[in-house]
């Protein structure tokens, strides 16, 4: 669920557009008990935007303090998982 309160904060409008949907789709990994776990493809982003620009996002999500990424994946076999860290990420999933 997105708030109004965090669409009208100065850290949201401070995030590209492609930052605020890798964040939405991380948020909407969370299942209640995968907090440091968060997976996002990719493959899954295929259609939305370009792996190079999501790979920004991810890039400026961590440095904005938004996401921390707590496994590092491969190439082919594992995903990368993260957590969400920023001023919102204890709203509700």
């Amino acid at each position: 669920m997105v708030q109004k309160a965090m669409l009208r904060s100065p850290e949201w409008k401070a995030l590209t557009n492609s930052e605020r949907i890798v964040w939405i789709h991380l948020k909407a990994d969370f299942r209640g008990h995968n907090e440091s776990s968060l997976r996002l493809s990719y493959v899954s982003l295929k259609g939305i935007m370009a792996p190079a620009t999501a790979s920004k996002a991810f890039k400026g999500l961590e440095k904005k303090g938004w996401i921390e990424k707590t496994k590092h994946g491969g190439m082919f076999r594992y995903y990368c998982t993260y957590r969400l860290t920023g001023p919102f990420s204890k709203l509700p999933g």
